[in-house]
């Protein structure tokens, strides 16, 4: 199974742009084979408190029109896209992860549960861990401080993932921290890692990028600096 870990630059509160990176994003991936890619955290929504605060997609939307570009890459590759975005459900705003597969099929099956710096500002934690199954591979679902937190993996294997999707939002002087967390969840559980890393500025911010893909024995099978990209590796 190749996977594939996509990297790029978000605009703050710009869904139409965003939306059309991600799927721009996806194809490529899938015409280099890869069945599973991972996009950044709140990459869709952008990692900025202006767009936090303000109007948010809602799991009706994201049934609609809106992500019809990325339904359509998904179709053409056969690959099934996480797609991380700032979502408002009924009990609250969360940080989410959207599943869209190759049939078209969109869920949000997944909410950060370890929320990190000001998030506790604007969204509430999720309730439960998620995975998803592709090629009857068990894949987990994580965002970003989530990784921080070894229970978090420690669960995902239990509950049979062979690999850790990790939507994540790094800033300056975290480099280091970002891999050797992703790393020693590979290592504590002989899974494959895919952190995909939002980078450039998004809002007054600024991200390192840093995605990378790890093998159970953390080692990075691929690795992308700050650049917009892809890491892809096959996983076995």
């Amino acid at each position: 199974m190749i996977v594939a870990a996509a990297q790029a630059e978000a605009r703050a509160g710009e869904l139409a742009h965003n939306v059309a990176t991600a799927a721009r994003l996806v194809a490529a991936a899938g015409e280099r084979g890869a069945r599973v890619v991972v996009l950044p955290e709140a990459f869709l929504t952008g990692y900025d408190a202006s767009a936090f605060r303000g109007d948010l997609p809602t799991p009706v939307d994201l049934a609609g029109p809106l992500l019809d570009p990325v339904r359509t890459a998904c179709a053409a590759g056969g690959t099934t896209a996480v797609v991380s975005t700032a979502l408002r459900r009924d009990h609250g705003r969360t940080l989410a992860a959207v599943v869209v597969e190759p049939d078209g099929t969109t869920s949000a099956p997944y909410d950060k549960q370890h929320l990190d710096g000001d998030e506790p500002t604007w969204f509430v934690p999720g309730e439960h861990p998620a995975t998803i199954t592709v090629d009857g591979r068990v894949l987990a679902l994580s965002i970003c401080r989530d990784g921080s937190v070894p229970e978090h993996a420690a669960l995902a294997a239990a509950a049979g993932a062979s690999a850790y999707l990790a939507s994540v939002a790094y800033f300056p002087g975290g480099a280091r921290r970002l891999d050797v967390t992703y790393a020693a969840r590979a290592l504590d559980h002989g899974l494959h890692v895919v952190v995909a890393g939002l980078t450039g500025r998004c809002g007054p911010s600024t991200f390192i990028g840093g995605s990378a893909i790890y093998g159970p024995d953390a080692e990075a099978l691929a690795r992308l600096g700050d650049e917009e990209g892809l890491a892809l590796a096959d996983i076995g």
